[in-house]
């Protein structure tokens, strides 16, 4: 299994930017069959395997082995890296706009999930436990964020490249950026005599 595995065409995109198929690629982390993950996620077989079969044509999932079971062979999946980069280049060409961020937004909740039960799943009675939380604002003006994005990938890839052996400690890096919709700009609340939205045309 990669460490990471960058996503440069857009059918392994599309074929991954589906929640049900995030969770079934989780479940993979670790060699399971089709059942396995079926049992676990409360879904049918059939059904989990018509997301493993989708993930494998995209080069997602690797078939690693097989098994006979009652007479029949069931394939062993795994997720082929442990984690994944969608290339900037092809932000913009995924679907609608709407959906796509229903999309990016729907696996944010995810991963948020998925580190409140990590962390709620660690010995506290360990000796250490070094971690490390880090929130700030940014703004980006829209001509900037294709910048933005491959300033953001270079420096991931850099981590994941100088850090991604197999030897040492593992740690697991979640990294999320969302609209701060708690944020007042100076256009929300005009200085008094200053002329709004309507008055004088915005530099941004």
């Amino acid at each position: 299994m990669r460490e990471v595995l960058y996503l440069e065409e857009i059918e392994q995109a599309e074929a991954l930017l589906k929640p049900q198929r995030v969770e079934v690629l989780r479940q993979l982390a670790e060699p399971r069959t089709c059942s396995e993950v079926a049992e676990r996620l409360g879904q049918t077989p059939q059904r989990v395997y018509y997301h493993v079969k989708r993930l494998v044509e995209a080069g997602l999932v690797d078939l690693v082995s097989e098994r006979k079971v009652r007479g029949i062979h069931e394939g062993i999946y795994q997720a082929g890296a442990r984690s994944y980069w969608l290339s900037p280049r092809l932000v913009g060409r995924i679907g609608l706009r709407k959906a796509r961020d229903e999309l990016s937004l729907g696996y944010l909740l995810d991963l948020m999930e998925e580190v409140q039960s990590d962390i709620a799943a660690l010995d506290r009675s360990a000796p250490e436990l070094p971690s490390i939380g880090l929130s700030g604002e940014i703004r980006v003006r829209p001509e900037q964020r294709q910048e933005f994005l491959n300033d953001l990938q270079t420096m991931l890839q850099g981590l994941f490249a100088r850090y991604g052996g197999a030897e040492g400690d593992a740690f697991k890096l979640a990294v999320a950026c969302y609209p701060n919709a708690t944020t007042e700009t100076p256009a929300d609340h005009p200085e008094p005599g200053a002329g709004g939205p309507t008055d004088q045309p915005s530099t941004d």
